[in-house]
This record gives C-alpha cells, sequence and structure tokens, in this order.
C-alpha cells in the first residue's frame, strides 16, 4: 500500500547524491516536497564525473524539494555525525537514509591495490553500516512519530556463488557488504518500527561511474530513472515490508509497469548489459 502524500515533508538523507542514481532518487523525491540531505565528496566540477553537491541542490529545489547540500566522505565517522546533526537542526529529523555512495573496482586480486580495497570497503559495506548507525536515533524517533522510517540501501541480492567473486573478489566482497547490512538490519530494527531494503538493477545503468571502466557502452544501459522510479515505490509503501532484496524491473511490473522502454539510453534496445550479481 503506498502513501497517497507520497514524499511530502519526508526528510531523506542520501549518499553518494551528487550524481547518476542518488541524485536521480533525490529529485524524484524532491516531486513529493520531499527535504533532500545530499551527502558527496565532490563539491568543485570535474569535467570527467559531472556534478556537485551544489548542482544537485539545485536539481532538488527545481523539482520542488528541499535540499541541504554536506560535502561529507562517509568514511569519516565524526563527519558523518556532524551531517546527522546538521540534518537535524536543518529539518527537524530523518525519516529516509539511502545509501546510495559506492566505490566500484571491477579488478582481480593481482591488480586491486590494497588502498584499492580499502577504498572500496570502507566506502560500500563500513560506509553504509555507519551510516545506518549514525541515522538511527533520529529513524527511531521517526517510526515514534509514525512517519514509516526505512533504509534503503543500493545493492545486490545475496548470491554465494563462485562466478559473483571470481573476477573481482574485492568488489563483490564489498556490495555484499552493504547486502550483509540489509539482512542483519532489516531483522535488527523490525522491533523499531524501521523497515530495510536492499534495490539492485536487472541490467546495467548508465552512470559517470560506469562510463569510467573500460570496454562498457553506455548505449546498452538503461537510465538512473528506472532505480529513482523502483526507489519510490518502496519508499512510498506504508506497509512494513522489510528484508527484501529488490531487483528493479520486477519491482515495478508488480506494480503493473511491465513497458520499460522510457528507460532506456537507445530507444529499441533489446540486449542490455546485464548487471552483476542477478542471475
Amino acid at each position: 500500500m503506498s502513501s497517497a502524500s507520497g514524499l511530502k515533508g519526508k526528510t531523506l538523507f542520501i549518499t553518494g547524491a551528487s550524481r547518476g542514481i542518488g541524485l536521480a532518487i533525490a529529485t524524484r523525491a524532491a516531486a513529493d516536497g520531499a527535504n533532500i540531505v545530499i551527502l558527496a565528496k565532490t563539491t568543485d566540477p570535474n569535467p570527467k564525473l559531472p556534478g556537485t553537491i551544489y548542482s544537485a541542490a539545485e536539481a532538488v529545489k527545481a523539482a520542488g524539494g528541499q535540499a541541504l547540500p554536506l560535502a561529507v566522505d562517509i568514511r569519516e565517522e565524526d563527519a558523518v555525525a556532524a551531517a546527522v546533526a546538521k540534518a537535524v537542526e536543518t529539518f527537524g529529523g530523518i525519516d529516509i537514509l539511502v545509501n546510495n555512495a559506492s566505490a566500484i573496482s571491477l579488478t582481480d586480486t593481482e591488480h586491486t591495490p590494497m588502498k584499492r580495497y580499502d577504498l572500496m570497503n570502507g566506502i560500500n559495506a563500513r560506509g553504509t553500516y555507519l551510516c545506518t548507525q549514525a541515522c538511527l536515533a533520529e529513524l527511531k524517533k521517526s517510526a515514534q512519530a509514525g512517519r514509516n522510517p526505512q533504509v534503503l540501501t543500493m545493492s545486490p541480492p545475496l548470491s554465494m556463488k563462485q562466478h559473483w567473486f571470481e573476477n573481482h573478489t574485492a568488489y563483490s566482497m564489498a556490495k555484499y557488504g552493504m547486502s550483509m547490512c540489509t539482512l542483519g538490519h532489516s531483522g535488527e530494527f523490525k522491533k523499531y518500527g524501521i523497515a530495510v531494503n536492499s534495490l539492485w538493477p536487472r541490467t546495467a545503468i548508465a552512470t559517470a561511474a560506469l562510463q569510467m571502466i573500460p570496454g562498457v557502452d553506455l548505449k546498452l544501459c538503461r537510465k538512473p530513472e528506472i532505480l529513482s522510479d523502483a526507489a519510490y515505490l518502496i519508499l512510498t509503501n506504508t506497509g512494513m515490508q522489510t528484508g527484501n532484496f529488490y531487483i528493479d524491473d520486477e519491482l515495478l511490473a508488480a506494480h503493473g509497469v511491465t513497458d520499460l522502454e522510457k528507460y532506456s539510453v537507445t530507444p529499441g534496445t533489446k540486449n542490455f548489459i546485464p548487471d552483476f550479481f542477478v542471475d
């Protein structure tokens, strides 16, 4: 069951929200009149990776929401705590945490420097855990006020199969670390009335980060909006749906959306690049 008023007046704390999927989720929520806390590291424009916390804030405001752009590295505990405090000071609380920030390197063990291993595990697994821990007190308050608090993490269904690990063990460990947070926290937080779920795409999504990976043809991908529309369905659900690992197209189909053509980067594409981790 979805809420008639959608996300109006809700405060969303979104990591990695300066571009791509995080920004798409932010602007979709903003269209309802939501408050968006934009967390990312990018404050200065980069020609290779367009989008800063400030351009994201402008996009959120243009869509109809309120924006609080904060330059935060989610590996830093004090910075995350300060961001939570600033969000509460500005908007009065936090209702939804979207763990979207992620680092990717599809390299084998021989070609993964420990610095890169630490970056992926620090942002993906540890960052998700830290942001969830930091927002927990506010999410509890949101539950007590009957505001349907949620944690949504952009991570794949857990599948302990060798082929998801063998080509990029470090990245798989880091992404599954995020999913293990969903598995554990959905059980742990149920008693508080906080829903915790994951969402993952069926196909590769055209983002600036993906553009940096050699050999990926963005023309054979879908747009980030397929994930923002799917996320919106989860975040406006007023029933206690928790511990789910949703796949975007399955979730949309369950809500009657089966024509996905508008999400294609190239209209008419039939053979999309499949995403990792989906059987």
